[in-house]
């Protein structure tokens, strides 16, 4: 299929072999993570194939209504889980262990090597290759841990800076494209209110900390030789911790955690005066502060100098069991999910698209009612984030390092700690988890 035939309306259409279905978890699944591979095959019977999925995606229960109202062949059945670090991925890890797992999977970027450590996924290599230039390039390599094709890209959210734009307005403040300018805005912030703060980094939340990182350009892990490179606290992420211990011992920044009712009265009564968020922090603010309408606005994330890089910080995609029976069925559905112009503006009814498919983030945009937001249109903020995104490489551990980071940056608002502190204990202990799961880890040199 072409790269834009995502753009045409109608039913799901595939293009593949039934002998490229039958392929299961090898390649990365059977060296770095599993030693091994399951082996399965597709059945096909009469009239309907049903498939079993699960997913926690805000909106899934009416794209699955979509789907099946369009065509006869396919039906999915969802079953909606917990999200996937509140429960979904040990249940679907446990399923996949007990040969009871859905023909589908919920599998969020960062949690893909994990789930590929359990032998449970089909490889997908060939399958969806006539999609690779439609997808957004990180999006892609993102399903793509060794070179080989694990799952289908559905949406992606690169990160961007969003503030209050009436107040630093008011307070003749620029909109700050760097971090340099950025540590003189949050100073400007504090001149002109006391009480209030430019942003909170949020010390409690890993995955918001691991695309921080990601925007340094030294990812935490690599695949070299066969064997994972882990580099926690490399140089680009020392930098980044550098940096925002200074903006909260100073007190520029608040390092509370987001979120919570105190959050976001602080962010409507003008004590927060930015969020350093994602495309999904759209629907989080028009959620959270509904009378805020006409006084956001969002601009890409600051940069280290002069260098156009932009994290991440979230994104689902959806792969197919190893043992599933029907998965050129669940194929036909994953390809209509991720292509078909009918998801995003669905989705705009319900939520703030931001798809991975590159000629749905075209629809999305028609779609999605942006007038909450003042300043530059979102969609042309968080486009030009997404072209932003270097190379990065989610390891098998990456939940639990999120976890850990967590606890490890708890005690830096007291002083017991510090943030660079806290890297180098997570790199420490990442390193002594992979190796004692029996993987073949080399500790990345600190550059």
């Amino acid at each position: 299929m072409p790269p834009d035939a995502g753009d045409r309306e109608g039913g799901p259409r595939t293009r593949w072999s039934r002998r490229s279905l039958l392929r299961t978890s090898s390649g990365l699944g059977a060296t770095l993570l599993t030693g091994g591979a399951l082996s399965g095959c597709a059945n096909r019977s009469s009239g309907t194939t049903r498939v079993r999925m699960w997913s926690w995606l805000t909106g899934m229960d009416r794209y699955v209504a979509a789907f099946n109202s369009s065509q006869r062949d396919v039906r999915v059945e969802l079953s909606v889980i917990a999200a996937g670090v509140a429960g979904g991925y040990a249940q679907q890890t446990n399923a996949i262990r007990a040969h009871n797992a859905p023909d589908i999977l919920h599998v969020e970027y960062q949690a893909l090597p994990q789930i590929l450590t359990t032998g449970g996924l089909r490889e997908l290599t060939d399958d969806v290759a006539d999609l690779a230039d439609g997808f957004l390039p990180a999006a892609w390599q993102a399903v793509r841990p060794d070179g080989r094709t694990w799952a289908v890209p559905m949406d992606f959210c690169p990160m961007a800076f969003y503030y209050r734009k009436d107040l630093f307005d008011d307070a003749g403040i620029r909109v700050p494209r760097t971090w340099e300018e950025f540590r003189q805005a949050a100073t400007a912030v504090r001149r002109a209110d006391r009480a209030a703060r430019i942003t909170t980094f949020p010390l409690n939340d890993g995955a918001f900390l691991a695309g921080m990182a990601w925007q340094a350009g030294d990812p935490w892990w690599r695949i070299t030789d066969g064997s994972w490179q882990v580099g926690i606290d490399r140089r680009g992420t020392l930098r980044t911790a550098d940096y925002w211990q200074e903006m909260i011992s100073s007190g520029r920044v608040a390092g509370s955690g987001t979120g919570t009712q105190s959050w976001t009265a602080a962010m409507h009564e003008g004590r927060l005066w930015g969020l350093l968020g994602a495309t999904w922090s759209v629907g989080l603010l028009k959620k959270s502060l509904p009378k805020d309408t006409g006084r956001w606005a969002v601009a890409t994330m600051p940069t280290w100098g002069d260098e156009a890089a932009n994290g991440v910080h979230g994104g689902s995609a959806f792969g197919i069991s190893a043992e599933s029976e029907a998965p050129e069925a669940a194929l036909t559905f994953l390809r209509w999910l991720s292509t078909d112009p009918a998801v995003p503006r669905i989705g705009a009814k319900v939520t703030f698209p931001s798809p991975a498919y590159r000629s749905a983030r075209r629809v999305a945009r028609e779609a999605y009612d942006d007038t909450y937001f003042t300043g530059d249109p979102v969609h042309d903020v968080l486009d030009e984030a997404a072209t932003r995104v270097p190379t990065w490489t989610w390891g098998p551990n990456a939940l639990s390092v999120f976890s850990a980071a967590a606890d490890a940056l708890g005690p830096v608002p007291t002083g017991a700690t510090t943030m660079t502190k806290a890297m180098h204990r997570l790199q420490s202990s990442a390193v002594t988890t992979m190796r004692e799961r029996g993987l073949a880890v080399t500790n990345g040199a600190r550059t």
